[in-house]
């Protein structure tokens, strides 16, 4: 029976997937632990871009980072599954059956012991349990409910094509998500117009509702203006203090009474954690369920449980729900563990914000840094939008290392030459 720390982290998402080949290429490789990964899928992908996967302007097939292929190089153990079960006091965890798409089981379920329980499963987008909205509405906080939403999103512009028809489309959240979402499915229709999809921009009527004051609250208010601008410039219409209080299959109603009619909606507004996270019933958890944890990232009543990303809450200073804010508690954490399993303390977590940044597709952009932002017009707007794309590319650095992450940023050129600019299956 081997003797090494056994670490288990459910979730591969940004905090997960760092943490994981960290600890697998530094502890796992030395012999050192044992590091095994859990997650429900196979493959990572960058939530940032779920907005380009739903629209269909970036493909996902290229985005994706198997689990397997990244275990078996960075020294960790990869098992499928969803989270079924946590047992504190033998510090095991249980899996759900693994099932194939027809239903069929092809793993039952199984136990896996831990001596460090990392968690970093996410959240996801807070209907508020209004109602019509989770049967009514798309949510797009994962790659297999961006995939329905572009499934959709392509039929009903053929359709409307065919029928020479107009195509409505509501998105309610104008945070990043929602506003980035709406700007690129504009993009989407002016890429399918090089290969023959001749939907008329102005048959494409696309509102963005954001119960605020204004859009993207999380940055300057000059962003914010200037965004919504635009948008607008697009002729995505924008309505802000709009109160959503329902949805039905035609569309959403409105606080004051009025409609906003819609065969594609979108729900892309709040944050709570994922329903996961109530199997941790005998720990501390905020309003809207993530774990509660202390600076280190211990969870306020197991030392040996840390919780990472979305689904924490630090109470003394919260934190954004950010991948910015994801990946540096998992760089901070993962360069802890060695001193803290040979008995030495977990220095506090701090939060640097080093910014942000919205791009609205090929069209404008945005920054920020501290007091300062930047963007808008071509050359800054582009500046902005390069440096969407280099988080993207730091984060396969972290994965893959410097030699294989150039090595796909140069597959990503040659893949664009090759392929559609836009999704058309």
């Amino acid at each position: 029976m081997s003797d090494r720390f056994r670490f288990v982290v459910v979730g591969g998402g940004i905090a997960g997937m760092e943490m994981a080949t960290y600890l697998g290429n530094t502890l796992g490789r030395a012999g050192l632990a044992d590091v095994t990964l859990i997650d429900s899928n196979f493959f990572h992908v960058w939530k940032p871009m779920l907005h380009e996967f739903a629209a269909g302007t970036s493909p996902n097939e290229r985005n994706r980072i198997s689990f397997l292929a990244q275990a078996s190089r960075k020294s960790f153990k990869f098992w499928p599954g969803a989270l079924a079960g946590v047992d504190r006091a033998a510090r095991a965890v249980e899996l759900a059956p693994l099932q194939d798409a027809d239903g069929s089981i092809l793993l039952d379920q199984r136990s896996l012991s831990y001596d460090a329980l990392i968690v970093s499963i996410g959240s996801r987008a807070n209907d508020f349990g209004m109602p019509g909205i989770a049967e009514h509405c798309h949510f797009i906080d994962n790659l297999t409910e961006a995939d329905a939403f572009n499934a959709d999103f392509r039929s009903l512009v053929l359709q409307a094509i065919g029928q020479s028809s107009s195509l409505q489309i509501a998105i309610v959240g104008g945070g990043a998500t929602g506003v980035e979402l709406a700007a690129e499915l504009h993009r989407a229709l002016d890429l399918s117009a090089n290969y023959g999809l001749g939907m008329d921009r102005a048959d494409l009527h696309v509102t963005l509702l954001e119960a605020g004051p204004r859009i993207l609250p999380a940055f300057p208010e000059p962003v914010s203006e200037e965004s919504r601008r635009q948008l607008e410039a697009l002729g995505i219409t924008v309505h802000t203090s709009a109160q959503v209080t329902g949805a039905d299959a035609d569309g959403f109603t409105l606080g004051d009474g009025s409609r906003i009619e819609a065969k594609l909606k979108v729900w892309a507004a709040g944050v709570k954690a994922p329903a996961a996270t109530a199997l941790f019933s005998d720990l501390e958890r905020s309003r809207s369920g993530q774990l509660m944890v202390r600076p280190t990232l211990q969870t306020t009543l197991d030392d040996r449980i840390f919780a990472l990303g979305d689904c924490s809450f630090i109470a003394d200073k919260p934190v954004p729900a950010t991948a910015q804010a994801a990946r540096q508690q998992a760089r901070h954490l993962s360069r802890q563990m060695k001193g803290w399993i040979a008995g030495a303390p977990i220095a506090p977590f701090r939060y640097r914000d080093r910014g942000a940044v919205v791009s609205l597709g090929d069209y404008n952009g945005w920054g920020t840094l501290g007091k300062y932002h930047f963007g808008g017009g071509p050359l800054r707007g582009l500046s902005a939008r390069l440096g969407h794309d280099m988080l993207y590319r730091q984060h396969q650095m972290e994965i893959y290392g410097p030699v294989r992450a150039l090595a796909a940023w140069g597959a990503d050129q040659l893949d664009e030459f090759v392929r559609p600019s836009v999704r058309l299956d």
